[in-house]
């Protein structure tokens, strides 16, 4: 049962690693919580539900086409709602903006698609294989092999590309950057982008593994993320795989050697005992302010 439940764990992490990983890119450069992250992953699990229910297409299209729409959706929500307040007034302004930001989306598609639960069409057989006495589904050898990827690509972009290395260096100083001739909006905008994209990733494989989707499943699901990016160290694009991964299992052990009423206690139980033992993450950087 132990081995079965740690498979559940790192399938549930693996989600919450690819939503963290926008959390903290976002954070690395901008200094910014984008709280509205956790919507772009429910718009994400909603385009993956259209493309399957309208084109009947399978799941790896589904993927591929939720994370093109959000994509863009993020570029969009960048440039709208946060580039205006950038340099020109208080992260205070930028946060709330977030939060307007992630109240819209939520009742934007709480009105067109109604409050309800949206089931997903079948669009996989589901088997099941055994390893000894484990039981592993197909859909959580997808997650996890999907994830793994999107994890590993992201991490040899950002430090084998060039537009990685602009990243890397507008995370080091982002006024110094723009005078040495990097398009810091550019920067940001892909930044922006290429998070929603993995947050969508993680929607559709949420979706079609719990089959259901709904307008307000981002925001329990955002906030946990955030839990994770903390966990691992917010800024650090390994600690938000470790912090996703960790907070998933830490969940699923909960429920299953506790009680389900547990379930969403536990991440912030995690996340307020890190800021008092180790503010910094898992994997961050303890930074100290010159005076």
């Amino acid at each position: 049962m132990f081995f079965e439940q740690l498979i559940n764990g790192l399938t549930l992490g693996s989600t919450y690693a690819l939503i963290a990983l926008g959390y903290t890119m976002v954070y690395g450069i901008v200094q910014l919580i984008n709280f509205a992250h956790g919507e772009i992953y429910m718009f994400g699990a909603f385009a993956g539900l259209f493309l399957v229910a309208a084109f009947g297409v399978n799941i790896f299209w589904a993927l591929l086409g939720a994370m093109a729409f959000c994509m863009l959706l993020g570029v969009v929500v960048e440039r709208i709602a946060y580039r205006p307040l950038r340099g020109k007034s208080s992260r205070l302004s930028a946060l709330i903006s977030a939060i307007g930001v992630s109240i819209f989306l939520s009742t934007l598609m709480a009105l067109l698609r109604g409050t309800n639960t949206t089931r997903y069409p079948q669009v996989m057989s589901d088997k099941t294989f055994h390893l000894g006495s484990v039981e592993v589904s197909s859909m959580q050898v997808i997650i996890l092999l999907v994830s793994a990827l999107l994890m590993v690509g992201l991490q040899l972009m950002i430090q084998k590309t060039r537009i990685g290395k602009a990243m890397r260096a507008c995370s080091q100083d982002i006024d110094a950057s723009a005078l040495m001739g990097i398009n810091v909006n550019r920067v940001i905008s892909f930044t922006f982008a290429i998070g929603s994209a993995l947050a969508a990733a993680g929607g559709v494989m949420v979706g079609i593994y719990y089959n259901a989707v709904w307008p307000y499943m981002g925001t329990m699901a955002g906030l946990k993320a955030f839990s994770a990016a903390v966990l691992g160290g917010i800024g650090s694009v390994p600690g938000a795989m470790v912090g996703g991964l960790t907070l998933g299992v830490m969940e699923i052990m909960g429920v299953a050697y506790l009680s389900s009423s547990y379930k969403d206690a536990i991440a912030f139980a995690i996340l307020i005992l890190v800021l008092i033992v180790r503010p910094q993450g898992l994997m961050g950087q303890k930074i100290s302010k010159k005076v």
